[in-house]
């Protein structure tokens, strides 16, 4: 079931991507989509910790559509800063809590922090924290607050957590 969505799912972006349908492309966009799709089987990376590496599908489309627009509106506001004179620019270094539930789930937080003009993760802290710097400490208090976060959860699948072997 696993390996039936990946092949598909890297054989549409494939066509998407390469928008080409030459049977000389057609053919090697096939052995491409193979050769990945037998070494994620090889590799193990369909599975995390014993469950399968997969998003909600409707919930990421979402979730694009919502970090295209804070994209967008951080862009405007890095913009605005430093073409105008007297808006103020403060760096400012702080420690933003990852609250998504899985690893993946505060991967795809800390690049999405990255993805946002203004604002860059630097690294994850022992704690689990994200340290983050900002153009100006107005994006770190958007952050803090929670809604890219809460974004990011959504999407998440929700498993049970695994129980300990006997």
């Amino acid at each position: 079931m696993l390996t039936t969505r990946l092949v598909i799912t890297m054989a549409v972006l494939w066509l998407l991507l390469s928008g080409m349908f030459k049977t000389q492309l057609l053919v090697l966009g096939v052995m491409s989509v193979a050769l990945v799709a037998w070494l994620a089987i090889r590799m193990g990376v369909l599975t995390h910790r014993g469950h399968p590496i997969y998003f909600r599908f409707l919930h990421i489309f979402e979730y694009w559509g919502w970090l295209a627009w804070q994209i967008l509106l951080s862009n405007i506001d890095v913009t605005r800063r430093i073409l105008a004179r007297d808006m103020p620019i403060k760096p400012t270094l702080r420690r933003v809590s990852a609250t998504p539930d899985s690893d993946m789930g505060r991967a795809i937080y800390a690049n999405s922090i990255t993805l946002t003009p203004g604002t860059t993760a630097i690294n994850f802290t022992v704690d689990g924290d994200i340290l983050v710097h900002a153009l100006h400490e107005d994006s770190l208090s958007d952050l803090e607050k929670g809604e890219m976060a809460a974004h990011i959860s959504k999407v998440e699948p929700h498993f049970k957590p695994l129980e300990p072997p006997p």
